[in-house]
């Protein structure tokens, strides 16, 4: 099933993303993971581009495959396209329509360290286009409320986000946000740029300080106050920490739910705890 067609149904699409273990480790971590997570019954379940090279290429396709097989939930792979030649992504992609993958999140990916990333594209959209040119593919790409950590403006990023749509994109995943405000604000000015795709917002859960600090670094998410209060709060205390901190990624969905969003992406974390508590603090399944 194209996840295109899960958005207009009358209800705001509820999704969640996974990520492959590393290459070394056991896969079966996150098939038990996800045979409490599928309890849940999410509209979709994303697969995070693997580390560790081809074979993480290889785990991203392998789980999503199994999340369509094992229990009938509609599931999406993600591909990125720093590092890589045309080559490699057809043979990456013909491999999953072979496996019976039929969503893609098309993405560029996170740079190196030394900015230097060889391959043979510039933008994500230039990946888009080359997937929608297939025609067997529903393609999800990649927005950013608060503008892209690379852009040096909002009207810029929106330009970009056009740009996918008119490449071909279905529909937009979120990056993750903190405050719902700019959420709302970034949807306001992304219809009033002749953006008309659904759009999910994307939450993630605080469940450190050292994660919300190198979350803050790579994606330039800011922090609303309430936010810093409860780093503050529970600076001594981890596991208390985390346990307000999915509360709060719990409230954020609720909010968004009750303004009638496309959708919300819960980027679980790989355990299934957080995505019990903010399922049912939602009422989903419905």
């Amino acid at each position: 099933m194209a996840i295109q067609s899960l958005y207009g149904r009358g209800r705001p699409v509820i999704s969640l993303e996974i990520f492959p273990p590393k290459r070394d480790d056991a896969i079966q971590t996150i098939y038990d993971a996800l045979k409490r997570m599928a309890d849940y019954r999410p509209d979709f379940i994303s697969v995070t581009y693997g580390a560790g090279g081809s074979g993480g290429r290889n785990r991203t396709a392998e789980i999503a495959a199994f999340i369509r097989r094992e229990y009938g939930i509609e599931s999406m792979a993600h591909l990125t396209c720093v590092g890589a030649t045309r080559d490699m992504t057809r043979q990456t992609l013909e491999q999953m329509h072979q496996d019976g993958i039929q969503n893609v999140l098309v993405l560029r990916g996170d740079l190196p360290p030394d900015r230097a990333a060889a391959g043979e594209y510039s933008h994500a959209e230039e990946l888009v286009r080359e997937t929608a040119a297939r025609g067997d593919f529903c393609i999800g790409a990649a927005c950013y409320p608060e503008g892209h950590i690379d852009c040096a403006c909002m009207e810029d990023d929106l330009q970009h986000l056009l740009c996918k749509q008119e490449a071909g994109a279905d529909f937009f995943v979120s990056q993750l946000f903190f405050d719902n405000t700019q959420f709302y604000r970034f949807l306001d000015m992304a219809r009033a740029h002749g953006i008309t795709l659904p759009i999910s917002a994307g939450i993630m859960p605080i469940l450190g300080r050292t994660q919300i600090e190198r979350m803050i670094f790579m994606c330039g998410a800011s922090l609303p106050s309430s936010i810093v209060r409860l780093l503050h709060k529970y600076e001594d205390n981890p596991d208390d920490l985390r346990k307000a901190g999915i509360e709060y990624a719990a409230t954020q969905m609720e909010d968004l739910l009750s303004q009638k969003v496309d959708g919300v992406h819960l980027y679980s974390m790989n355990k299934p705890e957080i995505a019990a508590h903010c399922f049912t603090r939602i009422g989903h399944p419905r």
